[in-house]
């Protein structure tokens, strides 16, 4: 089994889920470090409710993200309405 070493990003509706989605991580990923918040703004778009935010993750020290904790990713993704992309 392979680990997938590149960084992962939940796109997400707004703050609010981002603030959440990382809690959540924080207390399930024992060594992650804490989640970088980012807003992302739609191209063309000046409004802030046209941002959608984004949970940066790098990967685990400790080899990578396994099948398992991707498949977690994706679950937490779209419990906030979002998904999961690989950076």
């Amino acid at each position: 089994m392979t680990a997938n070493h590149a960084r992962q990003l939940l796109v997400l509706p707004d703050r609010d889920a981002a603030e959440e989605a990382a809690g959540k991580l924080t207390a399930e990923f024992a060594g992650l470090g804490r989640p970088e918040l980012v807003r992302d703004a739609l191209a063309g778009e000046d409004d802030a409710e046209d941002a959608q935010w984004l949970v940066v993750l790098e990967a685990p020290e400790d080899g990578g993200w396994s099948a398992e904790q991707l498949a977690r990713l994706d679950g937490l993704a779209a419990e906030y309405e979002g998904w999961r992309e690989e950076d």
